[in-house]
């Protein structure tokens, strides 16, 4: 619940826990913030630079400013604009825990010896601009504005976890330091910018459950730590977009789960996690785009299983090793200003290696990206995408049998459906390899004839004298049965088949085609008439190839028809 600052600033002060009196003897340098505190005008003490030492004109005593902040006394109040110190030395331990303060606490350039303590208190703005000091506990604390560490050093924890913010946590240029855990704890924080711009960080930082208004910007961070996450920012909902841009990390950057609605900018990243996850954004959703390019390197994983981006924006340079990618179920809508060829992207998908995970192929990342090239208009990218995803698909499904009959089996089969319709990708293949064998047919039966090693389909035909007599010279004669002894009707030199041809009696009979009888031959639903009358002729040279070429061909011509038909129906696809 919001705080209600609407009531009168004397009723938002919380009691004081004492009175000037009990101060006194005041040091130096509360002696000139009392003499200067209602004038609105005081901003530093000394020189207003961060003491490097303790020095009796600059030390403020916690407690003192504690008094002030909470409201100080009649005649010792601060101004309207709030408690605004600079440079001071602060002895002991700031203690707001569950306070109240209506005005803005400034304490910039100032160095504090202890953490100070605002848990769960109900504040208007907190700067701790340039200041050093050795942690802040912020847990559930609440502010009208936002929280300013600008260029300051913390070595130890800032911890926001259930923090509400109305304003930003700006951090931009901040050191801070806690090696031995998290550098910034803001899980479950609401808040409008997380800002750390060239912050540096030597611990995790963890706003796991943060819900942000507008953006998460770590653009040219620095983040180390020696186990657990850098950057834990899973299940953040973002309104606005994560950007890592030029940032380094030693450690893993978790996005899991998260809701973005702008963009996720890894534009000039480094991440380095060598043997585990780099970025782990598995179901991620970015509304946006996602940027992975500029001299961005990854060294570990990057998982993008199940995540969905609205484009993606990449470059080869960029992305990770083979075997370090995996893209499992994870969608997109199209790539912008990366490679858009089925060569480029099928080396993409190729570093994913899924039997380091347990698994033996995932077909659906080559689906999305053949889907991809559809859209954008790529179809011959897409077919080939999918050319490859059946033969992987197939090459798992085999390694799965252990029957060794049935996994030679299935080579064969694969073998065939690979060269002939693309794996049911390409079906116009058979259409080249039916065109193949009508022309290779063509050559043959061509032959054949030239050989005289073509007769007529018909026993009428073959009984008649005039075919008879062509089989022989004008030199030799032989007893027909109607005419007796009769001579031989074909020249020197001339086949029996050009002899018959030449005869009149043969006129009304089908002249022989190589070019029809060998499509007559290699398409079961096309009838040409050449099969009916004429057959290769096993007794002359050349007929016996003939006559095998013809079996074959039949057989060849209903199997790539059968395909063909399979192919474009999808039958032979994998599921």
């Amino acid at each position: 619940m919001s705080p209600d600052w609407s009531l009168a600033p004397e009723a938002a002060w919380a009691t004081t826990t004492g009175r000037l009196d009990d101060f006194r003897p005041l040091l130096p340098a509360e002696e000139e913030i009392v003499a200067r505190l209602q004038s609105g005008t005081f901003d530093k003490l000394g020189d207003g630079v961060l003491p490097a030492e303790p020095d009796p004109a600059r030390t403020v005593r916690a407690a003192f400013l504690r008094f002030l902040i909470l409201g100080g006394e009649p005649g010792c109040r601060p101004h309207e604009k709030g408690v605004l110190v600079r440079g001071a030395w602060i002895e002991g331990g700031l203690d707001l825990e569950a306070c109240r303060i209506y005005r803005d606490i400034g304490l910039n350039d100032c160095r504090f010896e202890a953490v100070p303590n605002l848990r769960a208190a109900i504040i208007s703005r907190l700067f701790l601009d340039g200041s050093r000091l050795p942690g802040l506990q912020a847990e559930r604390l609440e502010a009208r504005g936002g929280i300013y560490l600008r260029g300051a050093e913390v070595e130890g924890v800032i911890n926001l976890d259930q923090a509400r913010l109305g304003g930003n946590l700006q951090c931009d240029g901040a050191a801070i330091r806690n090696r031995s855990d998290h550098a910034l704890l803001g899980r479950s924080l609401e808040v409008r910018n997380v800002l750390l711009r060239g912050a540096t960080l030597r611990g995790g930082l963890n706003l796991s459950g943060a819900v942000l208004a507008a953006d998460l910007d770590l653009t040219g961070a620095s983040v180390s730590v020696a186990e657990r996450h850098a950057l834990d920012a899973s299940t953040i909902s973002c309104h606005g977009s994560v950007l890592l841009k030029s940032a380094r990390f030693e450690g893993e950057v978790a996005l899991t789960g998260s809701d973005i609605a702008g963009d996720l900018d890894c534009s000039g990243a480094v991440v380095e996690n060598p043997g585990a996850i780099a970025v782990q954004a598995s179901r991620v959703v970015v509304k946006g785009a996602f940027f992975l390019r500029r001299e961005a390197r990854l060294d570990g994983t990057l998982d993008l299983t199940g995540a969905s981006f609205g484009t993606i924006h990449d470059e080869a340079a960029s992305w990770p090793k083979p075997g370090e990618l995996l893209l499992n179920r994870c969608l997109y809508g199209a790539f912008i200003g990366g490679p858009v060829d089925a060569e480029s992207r099928l080396d993409w998908l190729a570093r994913q290696a899924p039997e380091r995970w347990g698994e033996d192929f995932w077909p659906q990342p080559y689906e999305q990206l053949a889907a991809v090239f559809r859209e954008t208009g790529h179809g011959e990218d897409a077919a080939a995408v999918l050319v490859v995803k059946e033969k992987l698909q197939r090459r798992a499904r085999r390694a799965r049998t252990h029957n060794p009959v049935w996994r030679g089996l299935l080579l064969v089969g694969d073998g065939i459906l690979a060269i002939t319709v693309g794996y049911g990708r390409r079906p116009l293949f058979a259409l080249v390899w039916l065109v193949f064998f009508w022309l290779t047919g063509v050559a043959v039966f061509a032959y054949a004839e030239g050989q005289g090693a073509v007769m007529p389909n018909s026993a009428v035909v073959l009984r008649a004298p005039e075919w008879t007599l062509c089989g022989i010279g004008p030199d030799e004669s032989r007893t027909l049965v109607a005419s007796g002894p009769s001579r031989g009707l074909a020249v020197p030199g001339q086949t029996q088949l050009a002899c018959f041809r030449q005869r009149w009696e043969a006129s009304s009979y089908p002249a022989f085609s190589p070019w029809m009888y060998s499509l007559d031959t290699l398409l079961p639903v096309l009838d040409m008439g050449q099969r009916t009358f004429w057959r290769p002729n096993p007794g002359k040279p050349g007929g016996r190839g003939a006559m095998g070429y013809f079996y074959f061909q039949s057989v060849v011509g209903w199997a790539l028809s059968l395909l063909a038909v399979a192919g474009f129906s999808g039958l032979v696809k994998s599921p």
